[in-house]
């Protein structure tokens, strides 16, 4: 009875785990969402701002005014300063939903090594066809910490380097801002989401209990 109440009590901090990883999938879906025209704004402005830096006012039209090349670069850097003000907010969003997965998975492992002794070894290795097993769904829950762990650290050093000496790089930041999330199968968190409806759907009921 002991390792019955044990599992049930394990299966629920999985349940719960997978419950928030669901939810916070969505905000850092959506908030990746809006990312995209900002970098695509801010790879349009650098161009602009290269073109700027090209141009000869002296000998066209507008050399009668000395100071407009300064004054159009001075635009075109805070525009992208806004810009990039805007990308560190969703930064923070990411940041947040990252952490809040993180954190949900540390309690999810703590709660399993405070039980694993009364469990056993073989009732972590059982698996059904609707239910994966407890190091399954264990293994899986590193995958996913993991990933959204390494996918925030890249983008945010990426932003991190960014230099206005250095406008070809910013030209190229939606290109590098995809390239970061193609170094990781995108598509871990939905099959792994997949993998567990069976078993979610068993504790029907449990995420109002949750508050989730």
């Amino acid at each position: 009875m002991a390792q019955k109440t044990a599992l049930t009590v394990v299966h629920q901090a999985l349940e719960k785990c997978f419950l928030v990883i669901e939810k916070q999938q969505s905000v850092w879906d959506s908030t990746l969402m809006e990312c995209a025209p900002l970098l695509s704004s801010m790879s349009n402005l650098a161009e602009q701002l290269q073109a700027c830096n090209n141009v000869d006012f002296k000998n066209s039209p507008f050399q009668e005014f000395p100071d407009l090349k300064h004054r159009l670069k001075y635009k075109l850097t805070q525009a992208m300063e806004i810009n990039l003000e805007k990308l560190g907010e969703k930064m923070d969003a990411l940041q947040r939903a990252q952490s809040r997965m993180s954190n949900q998975v540390v309690t999810c492992f703590q709660m399993y090594a405070l039980h694993a002794d009364t469990i056993g070894l073989t009732a972590v290795l059982e698996r059904s066809s609707l239910n994966p097993s407890v190091a399954d769904m264990l293994e899986w829950l590193q995958d996913i910490e993991r990933f959204y762990r390494s996918q925030y650290f890249s983008k945010k050093i990426l932003l991190q380097n960014i230099n206005y000496d250095n406008l070809p790089h910013i030209q190229a930041l939606p290109q590098s801002w995809n390239r970061v999330s193609e170094q990781m199968d995108q598509d871990l968190v939905r099959d792994t989401l997949l993998k567990v409806s069976f078993f979610m759907e068993s504790h029907q009921g449990s995420e109002q209990s949750y508050g989730y």
